[in-house]
């Protein structure tokens, strides 16, 4: 124990100490203990602080909700306080030119959907992928964000240092795969590409890219590769068991669409505007039970699961990924019942009666290749000021085709048949970076179809709050009398002066098809006029082709009425992005 006098100059210390110092201090008392012989007792004996080898190196981040940003610009702060030069950059806005001159590159890049990399960081993907080159000079590492409810957990960061690899740069300290609960895994990360830079070597690797094996459905690399293994920890995601109090088609009768208003009821609920809630979909019992009758296995056998051993009809009904297999795992299928398959997208059911396996054992095995169920993430499209204790979303139930045959998606589809009262489990998925700005600023709000979402969140908020910034919004869909989303809702704030301006856009109301972006042109001067003046753009709704579509058109608008060269509006328009004026939610 400490003597009384011990003890105050140790709270006088750590009292007011940043994180880096509280992290150095606790370096410095281990080294202390690990060394041999007697401890020192005066200042005298302290180490003054290594002078970094490298001077200069490049974090570069691949972000969709914020995260890796925040986290890059929080590594390159600490690099200068280490006495490192950090140039910190998106890999959006990155020269790719500047690739093969690079001497220490730094990357922290997340995974989208079926294993993507965020859309700011394709062109670098693509362009190391495709381009190829030398990057003899490089020392590089990677810092992969992820989550491990996702079959490709943390891909893009894994395809991004084999690249690397194999175009010839050495690894620093080896990949880092991070699940949702990264803080601490990711600091570690960083301590020790500092230390490196600061006095130890380059790791040598053993000439094998990461992900020379396959990446497991938990998130655990197989195979031999140079990757540090995502930690076994406990997920820091919330689950919220959540009460119906609603379920309303907005669409009237005639229309082609049913998008679905869900009020929700949860206790102690925590989301900010621009936040989204993640939902694992079950697959439908009449399924399941069919699987199980062609099978003939025992539904309350249980098998290994992650951590857990789970009966067979829990797996299947509540973790397992059956509707719908990827290519991926129907080749994996194939394999195991020695049969030519073609490689398409089909539901295990189908797989099972067209390649039936030969006994239950061989189904086990079927069993173990199957990929758990990838959450699907609903925008939320309430206010938490305004709608305390409730969480709103907008849900389009999803149909396509599939060989002829008429299908629905597995969640939307759930979700639009849940009544009043049934439970509902969900977690809040954050996104740092589609914040509303201070009050008083004005935005810009692009949301047609269900991209309205955020967008009712943030007036709702702004209306509770009494924010005076001005407030544009432009919504599209369909039809005027069918598909105007929310049409009461927006009405209101237009008469209470909560909405400055409403822009809509109907497509089929008229021969000639108009979209959000025709309407964006056609107020262009004002547009502009309020992006001179400070105002934040969002845009929230379908990647492909609307969003697309009206980038397109705000550069029309930034060359035509700003006066502009195309070079100068793309210039305009990346400094919108980097100032935080230019947010984009699309999926």
């Amino acid at each position: 124990m400490l003597t009384a006098p011990k003890l105050k100059l140790i709270q006088e210390l750590v009292e007011g100490a940043t994180r880096e110092e509280l992290i150095w201090l606790n370096g410095y008392l281990a080294g202390l203990v690990a060394q041999d012989g007697e401890l020192p007792y005066s200042t005298s004996a302290v180490p003054a602080p290594a002078a970094p080898l490298v001077n200069k190196i490049t974090i570069a981040y691949g972000t969709e909700t914020g995260n890796a940003k925040r986290l890059a610009t929080d590594f390159a702060a600490k690099a200068k306080k280490n006495g490192i030069n950090a140039k910190l950059v998106g890999l959006e806005q990155y020269r790719l030119t500047d690739l093969p001159k690079e001497e220490y590159f730094f990357t922290v890049i997340s995974t989208q959907g079926d294993g993507e990399p965020p859309l700011a960081a394709k062109k670098f993907y693509d362009h190391i992928h495709k381009e190829g080159g030398k990057l003899d000079k490089l020392k590089f590492s990677v810092l992969a964000l992820g989550d491990t409810a996702y079959p490709l957990f943390c891909k893009a960061g894994e395809d991004v240092d084999r690249q690397l690899q194999a175009l010839g740069g050495e690894r620093v300290v080896t990949m880092r795969k991070c699940d949702t609960d990264y803080e601490l895994d990711s600091a570690h990360w960083f301590d020790e590409v500092l230390q490196r830079l600061k006095g130890g070597h380059p790791q040598h690797g053993n000439g094998s890219a990461a992900g020379n094996g396959t990446t497991t459905g938990n998130g655990s690399a197989t195979g031999v590769g140079s990757v540090a293994p995502v930690s076994r920890k406990t997920s820091g995601k919330k689950v919220y068991a959540g009460t119906v109090l609603a379920n309303i088609n907005l669409n009237d009768r005639g229309s082609g669409k049913r998008t679905h208003h869900l009020e929700i009821v949860a206790d102690e609920l925590d989301y900010q505007p621009g936040d989204s809630i993640g939902i694992v979909p079950e697959n439908p019992s009449v399924y399941v039970d069919g699987i199980l009758s062609l099978t003939g296995i025992d539904p309350v056998r249980t098998l290994p699961y992650r951590h857990d051993q789970l009966p067979v009809s829990e797996l299947l009904r509540k973790k397992l990924n059956v509707v719908y297999l990827p290519e991926r795992v129907v080749k994996k299928y194939a394999a195991i019942v020695k049969q030519d398959i073609p490689e398409t997208k089909i539901g295990l059911l189908d797989l099972l009666k067209i390649y039936p396996v030969k006994d239950t054992a061989q189904f086990e095995q079927v069993i173990g290749i199957l990929e758990p169920i990838a959450p699907r993430l609903y925008s939320i499209s309430s206010s938490p000021e305004a709608h305390s204790g409730e969480v709103h979303i907008t849900v389009a139930r999803d149909s396509f085709l599939v060989n002829g045959e008429l299908k629905y998606g597995l969640c939307s589809d759930g979700l639009s048949q849940l009544s009043v009262d049934e439970s509902l489990e969900f977690y809040v998925h954050r996104n740092a970076q589609f914040k509303l700005p201070a009050s008083d600023k004005d935005i810009i709000m692009i949301g047609p179809g269900t991209g309205i979402a955020p967008f009712r969140s943030f007036l709702a908020e702004r209306d509770a709050t009494g924010a005076s910034g001005r407030n544009w919004l432009f919504f599209g869909d369909q039809h005027f009398t069918t598909d105007f989303l929310y049409q009461t809702e927006i009405q209101n704030w237009i008469e209470t002066g909560v909405l400055t301006r409403v822009n809509t856009a109907f497509s089929r109301d008229q021969q000639e098809k108009v979209y959000v972006q025709h309407k964006i042109a056609r107020h262009g001067a004002d547009f502009f006029e309020w992006l001179e003046g400070g105002a934040f753009v969002y845009l929230c709704g379908a990647k492909d082709p609307m969003s697309e579509d009206v980038e397109k058109a705000l550069l029309d608008v930034i060359r035509q009425h700003g006066r502009r060269t195309g070079a100068q509006a793309l210039a305009y328009l990346d400094e919108l992005r980097e100032a935080g004026r230019y947010l984009k939610d699309v999926y």
